[in-house]
């Protein structure tokens, strides 16, 4: 069974930098692709970026493209998120996502390319 924990998050205030971890358990994580979304209130889970299993190729959403950084380590079974530059506008449950996926399984971006997600972790950014 496939298990990730999110951790990270807080409030915050604009402006300043944080970072979200998701550890994973009861999957061969090398072989999962990994993604993060948000849920702010009142709006649709959106994609915020993802990242091949093989950590070569990355994908984001323009809203935080150059902002935020998705990695992962392997040998931790994590993936992470580096926030940078936040804006009040980032504020939301954070979810980390993942997919068992082959070498082309790439850029994937719809929650419906994700069968296992964690519990969240919540961001607030502050003016």
């Amino acid at each position: 069974q496939v298990q990730l924990v999110e951790s990270g998050g807080g409030l915050v205030q604009a402006g300043v930098s944080l970072r979200l971890s998701c550890a994973a358990s009861g999957l061969t994580f090398s072989s999962y692709a990994m993604g993060w979304f948000r849920q702010a209130p009142g709006k649709e889970r959106e994609f915020v970026a993802s990242i091949s299993r093989s950590d070569i190729i990355t994908y984001y959403a323009d809203s935080v493209k150059g902002r935020f950084t998705i990695s992962r380590d392997n040998a931790k079974n994590t993936v992470y998120l580096q926030m940078t530059s936040l804006k009040p506008e980032d504020t939301a449950v954070y979810y980390c996502a993942a997919r068992y996926a082959t070498m082309l399984t790439t850029k994937i971006s719809k929650p419906s390319d994700f069968s296992s997600w964690g519990q969240g972790t919540q961001v607030t950014v502050s003016s």
